[in-house]
Formats: structure tokens, sequence, C-alpha cells
């Protein structure tokens, strides 16, 4: 599948790439369909895709098809699953030890192919081996718990805390299945729907329904006795949002904002109550090669299972479909099977 700009994704017949030197070519055994993916078909991503056109998604395992010259930690026939980014290593953000927030930050995409080729700064830094035991389709899930699992240490989950994740979409699943896998009491807040009520048969979390809620912060603060959360985290982008994330932590809380807001928004903010009662406010953005090895021992743990958030299996040739469904809520993740 090829994007030649917004609103325009192509089925195309490329010729299977040869590998240059460092570089991998995989078979595409899985590959997940993601939100992020809806928004870049809808109005194009300068970051991730800079120019176009070039073959599309982001989400994938697969096993080692061809070889370059001069790889020797990967043979064919490895299963592997390969981060959708990889860092330089050399900037002032790589050196501080924040590789996510990395000045040269290389972007791959053509998880919605049948093969995909693997630069050589990829392959030296974010292709990870993956147990016999793991299946392709949960492997998959690496790219979009590592982002997850950095925004759960940047706001150091503990056991016994409570953590508050709004929005219900995959990622704010993910978000609240990482906090109960640290022993933490978990609190969804999403919106009623076939998702919804879907989801919160999991097991993993308390759910309220911010439809139904006359003031969410106030249902929120009812949920841990009065005293608020010790985390909130917003997976919903959405500025008013992030404003209930803030009024929903305690005294000393941490809030999260893992949910992209639209470029010129701004929200309101209770200084006062910020200095005095020490909040703490973080960003989160993307992941980094020691999160994707992370998530991959996650996976092949067991410690989080995300099965449960694949909603659709289709072909390679219902990708625009798969997107759409979801643009529509109509879908969680799609399984993408070649």
């Amino acid at each position: 599948m090829v994007f030649h700009g917004p609103g325009d994704l192509r089925r195309e017949e490329l010729p299977v790439p040869a590998p240059a030197a460092g570089e991998l070519v995989l078979r595409i055994d899985a590959a997940l369909t993601c939100g992020t993916d809806v928004k870049t078909l809808r109005r194009g991503h300068p970051v991730m895709i800079p120019k176009v056109p070039t073959v599309f998604g982001h989400e994938f395992a697969g096993t080692v098809a061809a070889v370059g010259p001069g790889v020797s930690a990967f043979r064919e026939g490895d299963r592997v699953v390969a981060a959708n980014s990889a860092p330089c290593g050399a900037c002032a953000s790589c050196r501080a030890g924040r590789p996510n927030l990395c000045e040269d930050l290389l972007f791959v995409n053509g998880a919605y192919g049948e093969f995909i080729a693997l630069p050589p700064r990829l392959v030296s830094r974010n292709v990870v081996p993956l147990a016999a035991s793991l299946a392709a389709e949960r492997a998959a899930f690496a790219e979009p718990l590592a982002c997850a699992l950095l925004a759960i240490e940047r706001a150091r989950v503990e056991s016994g805390q409570t953590v508050v994740v709004f929005g219900h979409g995959p990622l704010g699943c993910l978000l609240g299945m990482l906090a109960a896998s640290r022993q933490a009491r978990v609190v969804m807040v999403g919106k009623s729907g076939w998702r919804f009520d879907r989801l919160k048969q999991l097991g993993f979390a308390r759910w309220l329904d911010a439809t139904a809620a006359g003031n969410i912060v106030e249902e929120v603060r009812g949920a841990t006795a009065g005293r608020g959360a010790d985390v909130a985290v917003d997976a919903t982008g959405r500025p008013e949002v992030w404003e209930q994330a803030v009024d929903s932590v305690g005294r000393g809380g941490s809030v999260v904002f893992f949910g992209g807001c639209a470029p010129g928004t701004s929200i309101r903010l209770d200084t006062r109550r910020t200095h005095y009662e020490e909040l703490t406010l973080l960003g989160a953005f993307h992941h980094t090669p020691e999160m994707i090895r992370r998530a991959v021992q996650a996976l092949e743990s067991g410690a989080v299972v995300p099965d449960s958030l694949i909603s659709h299996r289709m072909r390679l040739e219902e990708v625009g479909r798969a997107l759409d469904l979801m643009a529509k809520g109509e879908a969680l993740k799609v399984l993408i099977e070649s």
C-alpha cells in the first residue's frame, strides 16, 4: 500500500527489495493498524512521511528474508520485530539519554506490504529477535506498547497507586494494562458505545463513562475516596481532557500528556494548585530502543496480553477499508495479514 498524499492510498505491485550493505529485508508476518496512520492518511505527516509517494504502515513483525553485506547479528529465517524509527546516537538529545527526542530521528514505513527493507541504522539499533513462543500478531504490538511504556516510566507508576487513563482507544488500553501489570489500581475514562462495553469486560480496570457523568473530575475523585489520582494520563489528545487530567490528580500527583493535541492549542492551568500541591506535568513522546526491548519482553513474558484489542482481521488489499473503520470508531486495531 503506497501513500501518495492525503486521502490517496493505492495498492501497487513493487519489486521485492534487495538488501544493500547493512540492511535487512523482512517478510511481513503481521501488521496492525494505528490511529496515527488514520490521521496521516487524512492530512499527511511531515515528520514520519517527509516525502511522497512512500510505502505505508508502521506496526509490524516479520521474518528475515534476506541479509545485506556486513550484517552479522541476523540471518535468514530469524523472526524479529522492528521499531518504526531509529535515533542517530550522536546529537545532544541522544547523548543526554533521550533518544526519543533525537534531532535526526529516522522513520521507517512499509508495514502494509509483503516485504519491507530496513535501513542500516534501524538494523543496528532497533531490530529485536523474537522468542519462538511469541506469535507475530502479538509481537506487532511492540511499537505502540513501547510508546505506552515510556509514558508509564515517565510517571514512575508503582504498586498501590491509583492511575486514571483518559481515553479508551487501543493506546489508552495499553497504558492501563501496563499500569495494572505494576499492581496499580487503574481507572479508565471513556465514552459509552460498543468499544466501551467490550473493553470494560477485560477486567484490568474500573471504567467510568464520561458521557454519563455530570462532572468527570468529581467522578474520578469519588472513585478515589476524594483524594484524586496519583497519576493521570491523557490518551485523547484533546485540550479540555488535558485540563481534566490535571484537575483529577491529588496532592503530589503526576499528569502525563500522552495524546498529542492539534498545533496551536493551549490549556488553562491553576498555577497556585500546581505550585502548592507540587503537581508534576510530563510530556511523553514516542519510544526508545530500550523501551522497544522492554515491550518485547513484556509481550513474551505475558505481563501484557493485548490480543483482545484486535477487533478485525483483514487482507492486505483491505487496508483502506480497515483505516476507514478506525476513523469511524467501528474498529479497535485491525490485524493485516498478507
